[in-house]
Order: structure tokens, then sequence, then C-alpha cells
């Protein structure tokens, strides 16, 4: 094992490299790829100085790895991805600026309504059953509602 860690060489590092970025494809969560790129990174380091020990080797490759992978973190994480459906997997905030007519009254400031075929929860001001109500927040799986003024 010693004399394997002794020889390590450029490609070593390249290949450890290139296993980690196909990893990253098969086991996708944006983490293996940078610890590619920092193998990468020691294998041009090795490249370019000739006769580092094995030791600085995975010192280098830690170290980098911890930075690229932070680094990598503060990049994305203020850029994330837009979508044309950003409601999608919140269904109560696709009800936001909606407005529907109860079927029953908000009692102690709870009530529910049916909305398309689903009842949910309600909360607002006590309003009467016939009263419209619009849809103004979401808590949870709780509709956030406001008693709209008779026509």
């Amino acid at each position: 094992m010693m004399s394997l860690l002794n020889e390590l060489q450029p490609w070593h590092w390249a290949v450890l490299g290139i296993g980690l970025l196909i990893l990253e494809v098969l086991a996708p969560g944006v983490f293996f790829m940078w610890m590619g790129i920092a193998a990468g990174l020691v294998a041009l380091l090795t490249w370019l100085v000739s006769g580092l020990s094995w030791q600085v080797q995975v010192l280098a490759f830690a170290g980098l790895s911890v930075i690229s992978v932070v680094i990598g973190r503060k990049w994305l994480n203020p850029r994330p991805v837009d979508s044309d459906e950003p409601t999608l997997n919140r269904r109560g905030e696709q009800y936001v600026g909606r407005v529907f007519t109860l079927d029953q009254p908000i009692v102690n400031g709870e009530g529910k309504i049916r909305v398309d075929d689903t009842t949910w929860k309600i909360r607002g001001r006590d309003c009467a059953a016939g009263t419209r109500v619009s849809v103004h927040g979401v808590d949870g799986v709780v509709l956030l509602v406001n008693c709209e003024p008779a026509d």
C-alpha cells in the first residue's frame, strides 16, 4: 500500500477526478462534482510541481475539496433555478388572489371551503355562508382569507 501511495502520479488524480464527475452524473447532488474538480486541480499541481510527497497531495486534495465545496455552495445558493411553475409543489399558494364563495360560515375565525375537488381549512374574520372570500395567504395547509364586501 505504501509503495502505491509513494508512486502517485498526476494521472491517478485525473482518473479520480473523472470518476467523481461520473459519480456525480449517476448520483446527482452537486457534491461529487466539486471533489472531482479538486482532484483535477491536484492532478495539475502534481504535474506542475514534480516530487510532491503523497501526504502533500492528499492534504491538497482534502483542502481543495473543502474549498471547492464551500465556493460551489455559495455560488449555487443565490442562484435558484427559475421555474415556469413556481408554486407547483406548494398547492395552497396557487390559490392566493382567487375568490371563492363560502358554503359554510367562518366561525371563531376558522372554517372550511371547497376549492375545485378539495376541502381546505380556512382562517379569517367570521363571515356568513354565501359570502365571497379572497385568499391572501397560506399558513401551512390553512388558507388565509378576507371576507369581501357584498356587491
